[in-house]
């Protein structure tokens, strides 16, 4: 799908929770001649320019959650992965102060028990020194694989014998259970799959793939998204309600 680039004329609902898979770091350095882990700079920069994008109260964005590191991806070349995880690492590092500057809030969903120490303490340092964040609550996916999120909550519930509910399951799949189920669920790179990514918290979220690689991606791109996103109708399974005759 190719939107229009331009700003919504009023402004989005508040607190909408947009969940971004962002491919195409590899595929924008090849093109370019660059080896991947270009590319994956590249998208770093990116994600600074779309996180203070959603940051902006304007913007509606309450939740943004970033897909950043695949439980999948550990299959790929040794290098590349600990160029990603070098990456996140001076992410965390650096933008810790940014977060607090604008009031983010920031957490990591996924596994941490394959993460190096040093990493796993930059996510544990980020996470506490921004707490008292009460603006956009970002969220970075880092080995997270949603198949298996959703194993282990069921797993926990059924060890604990009281049987769980829908709401009891969602509050168990993720590290922050305040998190609201996805409103917008965004793909950059030209792909068209979900990649097990938030399968159970996209049950009702509308899809809006791009063509623009990760690295390419702008505050513009975004509001494009949210005014495609804001021209659906949102049916939950119901019936649209009829228009007024005039």
């Amino acid at each position: 799908m190719t939107l229009a680039l331009g700003l919504p004329e009023d402004p989005c609902p508040p607190s909408l929770h947009v969940a971004v898979i962002m491919d195409g770091n590899g595929r924008w350095a090849r093109a370019r001649g660059l080896p991947r882990e270009a590319g994956h700079r590249a998208g770093s920069e990116a994600v600074r320019r779309i996180v203070e994008a959603a940051a902006d109260p304007a913007s509606g964005i309450g939740w943004l959650t970033l897909y950043a590191f695949s439980s999948d991806n550990w299959r790929r070349p040794a290098h590349e992965v600990a160029a990603l995880l070098a990456l996140f690492g001076d992410y965390l590092r650096t933008e810790t102060s940014r977060c607090l500057a604008h009031g983010i809030r920031l957490s990591v969903i996924g596994r941490r028990d394959r993460l190096g120490p040093a990493l796993r303490e930059a996510v544990a340092t980020a996470e506490e020194a921004t707490l008292a964040g009460t603006g956009l609550r970002l969220r970075l996916a880092i080995d997270y694989s949603s198949r298996d999120a959703i194993l282990r909550a069921g797993r926990r519930l059924a060890a604990a014998r009281a049987g769980f509910s829908r709401d009891q399951l969602s509050h168990a799949l993720g590290s922050d259970a305040a998190a609201p189920d996805v409103d917008l669920l965004l793909r950059t790179g030209g792909e068209r799959r979900l990649s097990d990514f938030l399968l159970w918290e996209s049950a009702y979220a509308e899809l809006v793939f791009l063509d623009a690689m990760w690295p390419d991606f702008t505050a513009a791109h975004l509001q494009a998204a949210l005014a495609e996103f804001r021209a659906r109708d949102r049916r939950f399974g119901g019936v649209a309600a009829e228009k007024a005759r005039p």
